[in-house]
């Protein structure tokens, strides 16, 4: 076994490696960079070293520089993690010229796997089946139209090296295709380095089911049975769950033989998913699945499988990377409950679940029997520069109903503020009635998503709760005088205040908080009034309030912006509009299009004098990995650009205006 290795990553999946490592009396080498300093995973390592700029491509995608901290620090392997370097041939054979060990697959395994038509040749050859589609070398976009349509609309486009839902467009009508290849091709190339695509018959209701696999350098082979991550949004997975619902032994046996046989035709070494893709507009079939790719890594998903199979999977990493055997055979493996993991991100649902970036004011887990794997802290930031992932959340229980009941409950008692999040979009997702009945597919979310992505309105409690938050009532709950708690803001008369709350999608809401006595707090709004008593905090640090003869516990976080609000589950944000400011226009309103975020122009659509039309495309900038398109609120006419392709830009810049068509 390896005495020291170094972690090729950062956030989440590093933080996780560092623990096992720990605990398996491993010393660990953290790399970081400028963004990054005081980042969690670098505090967990017992030593880091800077390797750059902020940029992934000067920093954690250099391999002479993690090589180079590897050799300084004296570590005789390097974990890559999953993302960045994990599945890259050339580092995985230039960590091996370095005489270090690669905690992976070999460089060979790698490339086959590394592009998607020849894996899908291989697998052909080894007998695992693929789906229809054309997966050859050509390019020309006629000839790839041509192809499409022999195949039958919808298809759906895939780069074919990489992965994480990058470079893929599904396309239901000939006349999209164009477009569609055009803007696949681009993000490939920016991800990947490499533009080309296939091209694959979509299944209209698909499941994803994937296998886990384990192979050593001894000639063992082992699965550790399914996932299910049918629940995606833009192809990333967002709740996924193990083992897969409905699933007979009949197809899980099929399934895992497939995944085993693809692993051996490459000799693969360490984790790896095989992923399938299932045709189950007639249920779950034997006959019905198709390979998909290999990711020769291991997964983000990777705790469900640890869950129900009671095994660490970073451990057997590392055993099987130092030279030993497999810990167990095919025979040994059993499956053990049910579990679900929830992916929590810094993201808007509400707005195309665009990435958000801010200062986490407040971070708050459950406590108990939940697994919670995160690579920030309260008080980090979420930047552009990286994935906006906050944390995976993960619960086992015996059965599926009852793995989701927690599921929801835990989701229900995280709190997250500084950065909108998308943890009410998971909460009403796990309570949907297809997903909770059993019977998920990669277009749920697509079909339900007003359903799950609208705002909430505030209920009488929550507006209740909030005014007195607002007005200062919060900040003293021992049951003395209520005046004291609202500051010094008293005056001759009746002892009340009025309170202007301006609600998340845009609207104000007009209240009069009246102190009472004892705690006791009266709000009006509307023509409703509310009664409302601060009790003592719970053993979580919320506050405890009745609320017209109901108990229950709130949370809250007050900031210069603004207030959040978590209450009955849900999370409620109150904006405190700058009396300085004369009023803010947003990416999708008004004459000015914003810049939602930093990021990198990478198309500008129009020129100045330019007549456009509402919805049209105008720019597309790229940032936290992603293409965002940026659209015009309005009819109207160019009057200036303020940005060219190339360039950079911060959040909220204003990146073109417009002016009404008849305006001179």
């Amino acid at each position: 076994m390896f005495s020291k290795i170094l972690i090729a990553n950062r956030g989440e999946i590093a933080c996780r490696i560092i623990r096992t490592a720990r605990r398996l009396g491993i010393r660990t080498v953290a790399v970081y960079s400028d963004a990054d300093r005081d980042a969690m995973h670098v505090a967990l390592a017992d030593e880091a070293v800077h390797v750059g700029p902020a940029a992934v491509s000067e920093s954690y995608l250099s391999k002479e520089k993690i090589i180079a901290a590897a050799q300084r620090t004296g570590a005789q392997a390097i974990h890559p993690g999953y993302g960045f370097l994990s599945e890259n041939a050339d580092f995985a054979e230039a960590v091996e010229a370095a005489s270090l060990a690669f905690i992976g697959p070999s460089s060979a395994s790698i490339r086959a796997m590394g592009l998607k038509d020849a894996a899908k040749a291989l697998m052909e050859r080894a007998g695992v089946p693929v789906v229809p589609g054309y997966h050859g070398d050509r390019q020309e976009p006629p000839f790839l139209a041509e192809r499409a349509a022999e195949i039958g609309f919808p298809v759906l486009i895939k780069a074919r090296a990489g992965g994480g839902g990058k470079g893929m467009r599904r396309v239901d009508r000939p006349e999209d295709f164009a477009a569609s290849l055009e803007a696949a091709k681009r993000e490939a190339k920016s991800a990947f380095g490499d533009d080309a695509v296939l091209i694959e018959k979509y299944l209209v209701q698909p499941r994803h089911i994937e296998i886990q696999v384990f192979g050593d350098s001894h000639g063992n082979a082992v699965h550790l049975f399914e996932r299910d991550c049918s629940l995606q949004r833009r192809h990333q997975k967002v709740i996924e769950e193990a083992p897969a619902p409905g699933m007979t032994a009949e197809m899980r046996s099929a399934m895992g033989e497939a995944a085993v046989r693809a692993a051996r035709a490459i000799d693969y070494r360490g984790a790896g998913t095989v992923e399938f893709i299932a045709d189950v507009s007639d249920g779950l079939s034997p006959d019905r699945f198709f390979f998909m790719e290999m990711n020769t890594r291991l997964q983000v998903e990777h705790p469900v499988t640890e869950a129900i199979a009671g095994v660490d999977l970073v451990e057997w990493q590392l055993r099987v990377a130092s030279g030993e055997p497999l810990p167990k055979t095919q025979g040994e493996l059993v499956i053990n409950g049910w579990a679900f993991e929830a992916r929590i991100y810094a993201e808007d649902p509400s707005r195309g679940f665009l990435p958000a970036t801010g200062r986490l004011s407040h971070l708050r887990f459950p406590e108990g029997d939940v697994r919670i794997d995160a690579g920030v802290r309260e008080g980090d930031g979420i930047t552009s520069y990286y994935d906006p992932l906050i944390a995976k959340l993960t619960v086992h229980a015996a059965d599926r109903p009852a793995a989701l009941a927690k599921l929801t409950r835990a989701l229900e008692r995280t709190q997250a503020a500084g950065t909108i999040t998308n943890l009410d979009f998971l909460i009403r997702l796990s309570r949907q009635p297809a997903f909770a009945a059993g019977h998920p597919d990669t277009g749920l979310i697509d079909r339900e998503v007003e359903a799950l992505t609208s705002l909430y309105q505030p209920d009488d409690a929550a507006l209740a709760v909030a005014a007195i938050a607002e007005a200062g009532g919060f900040s003293r709950t021992d049951g003395a005088d209520p005046w004291l708690s609202l500051g010094a803001w008293r005056l001759w008369g009746e002892a009340s205040r009025p309170v202007v709350l301006h609600l998340e999608d845009g609207g104000r809401k007009n209240c009069r908080v009246t102190a009472k006595g004892k705690g006791l707090f009266g709000v009006a709004f509307d023509d409703r009034a509310i009664a409302v008593r601060l009790l003592a905090h719970d053993r979580e640090g919320n506050q405890r309030v009745e609320i017209d003869g109901r108990q229950t516990s709130v949370g809250h976080v007050q900031a210069p912006a603004g207030m959040t609000l978590f209450l009955d589950g849900r999370t409620y944000h109150f904006h405190r509009p700058d009396p300085l400011d004369g009023g803010e226009e947003s990416a999708s309103g008004g004459d000015r299009l914003v810049a939602p975020m930093p990021g990198l122009i990478k198309i500008v659509r129009v020129r100045e004098g330019d007549a456009v039309t509402r919805g049209q495309a105008l720019i597309v900038m790229e940032a936290m990995k992603m293409e965002l398109t940026l659209v015009a609120a309005r009819d109207g006419v160019v009057e200036s650009l303020h940005v060219g392709e190339g360039d950079q830009t911060s959040e909220s810049a204003v990146l073109l205006s417009l002016r009404p068509e008849d305006s001179p």
